[in-house]
């Protein structure tokens, strides 16, 4: 079976074109190499990185067009490409029609209504784009509950078309140490032994919700620590860490990791968090709650400063003991999900 994989970009990235690169290293452990290697579809193409190697490489250039009309022309391109390359299943991170498997890691409707922004020509385009890729899908991989709804009811899919499989999350990486090395990395980020850190990593701070972080928590005697972008005029109780390579470090050295994010379809940071023993305080709208047990959440209502308030102090005052991996509700392998892709690519090829 020849499998082929459509995403933005096969280089080191956040969101869908991280987990691209994630199955592009799971479908080799799971034995597509040369010459049965999957066949990588991407605007941009980094041929220094390792998963390179892993995949028959086609780049479809759409830098000569304006921003607004490249997703259009990426998969009127693609069609071809495809049939050149054999391709049996395409497996389809980003917006493209003729997709057999539709990977929906966030639905363009759910984020202008959960943003409140209204709808311009060029979303119009968007959303026909998705429309069509969900429609003419043999199966919609939702990467939480919260997508499977949207999918429901913003697009009108079928249920018995939608499976929910959660995106994996390296366990080698992402993983708790001891409390002597813990202490060690809390020294390294300029933690002090009593003090309670509450990390936020987030590159859009607006998105991520740190205006009504700084809001809900004035006053109180906490860091909120942030990994990424610098803020702009922070609060006094906001400290900015830089952007840090060793994220998995920032997760090990803090007390909690908060986000209060408008839209926030699954939220890998909540998985890779509790993986490393730190519990998360979120609100219910990040899709990755659903995933996590309660001993390692502290869930508030969305938007509301007052609730994060009652939440974050209740959470502060109830701390004891790091939380162990079990808190996850599911199998993060990329193993584990690259062989349920592979069920449904097979069941596919079948029919």
């Amino acid at each position: 079976m020849r499998i082929g994989i459509s995403a933005n970009a096969l280089k080191h990235s956040g969101g869908l074109e991280r987990y691209a690169m994630d199955l592009v290293r799971g479908f080799a452990q799971a034995g597509f190499v040369a010459p049965n290697k999957p066949v990588f579809f991407a605007r941009k193409i980094d041929s220094s990185l390792p998963e390179y190697a892993m995949v028959e490489a086609h780049r479809i250039n759409v830098s000569f067009l304006p921003g607004k009309w490249r997703d259009g022309f990426f998969s009127r391109a693609l069609q071809r490409e495809r049939r050149r390359a054999n391709v049996d299943v395409l497996i389809g991170c980003n917006r493209v029609r003729g997709s057999e498997i539709a990977i929906c890691g966030g639905t363009h409707i759910g984020f202008l209504r959960a943003t409140g922004r209204r709808e311009k020509r060029s979303d119009r385009r968007q959303t026909a784009l998705e429309r069509n890729q969900y429609a003419t899908a043999s199966v919609i991989v939702a990467h939480s509950e919260m997508m499977r709804e949207e999918l429901r009811t913003l697009y009108d899919i079928a249920d018995d078309k939608i499976r929910v499989l959660y995106p994996p999350v390296d366990g080698a990486r992402f993983s708790p140490v001891d409390a002597t090395e813990r202490e060690r990395l809390r020294e390294q980020f300029g933690f002090a032994r009593d003090e309670t850190v509450l990390l936020f990593p987030s590159s859009s701070h607006e998105r991520k919700g740190l205006p009504l972080i700084e809001m809900a928590l004035a006053g109180m005697n906490v860091t909120v620590a942030v990994a990424g972008r610098a803020p702009q005029a922070a609060a006094s109780n906001v400290r900015y860490l830089g952007y840090v390579k060793n994220i998995e470090d920032a997760y090990r050295a803090a007390d909690f990791t908060i986000l209060a994010s408008s839209y926030e379809p699954f939220g890998l940071v909540g998985i890779e968090s509790v993986m490393c023993g730190t519990p998360v305080i979120f609100p219910a709208s990040i899709g990755c709650v659903d995933a996590i047990e309660e001993s390692a959440k502290h869930v508030f209502l969305p938007g509301d400063a007052d609730d994060l308030r009652r939440v974050a102090s209740a959470a502060i005052a109830s701390r004891r003991e790091r939380v162990s991996g079990t808190a996850v509700r599911y199998d993060a392998s990329v193993a584990a999900h690259v062989d349920a892709l592979l069920a449904l690519a097979q069941g596919i090829r079948a029919t």
